[in-house]
């Protein structure tokens, strides 16, 4: 599966932020400096959802704040359920 997210690198702390439009919407503490943010994201994805980093793969919006990653082993219904608490549904 697929899995948009909009991303705000240099914040406070890494944490999710809601919903921006479609895309999930992720503060990251990393910098954009050489992919830091990215992987900042990608770790932060693991943790949320409960899959290991090396199933979650950037696939596009390297140099963007959209993002799209995709995610292997898993499904809409399970990353849904994961991410629910953290979105107040």
């Amino acid at each position: 599966m697929v899995l948009f997210v909009r991303v705000q690198p240099g914040a406070a702390r890494s944490e999710v932020a809601g919903l921006h439009g479609n895309e999930l919407k992720l503060r990251v503490a990393a910098p954009p400096v050489e992919g830091r943010a990215n992987e900042a994201a990608r770790t932060l994805l693991a943790e949320l959802i409960g899959m290991p980093k090396s199933a979650i793969t950037l696939v596009r919006g390297t140099a963007s704040r959209s993002k799209c990653f995709s995610l292997r082993g898993t499904t809409v219904q399970a990353v849904c359920e994961r991410l629910s608490s953290y979105l107040g549904h």
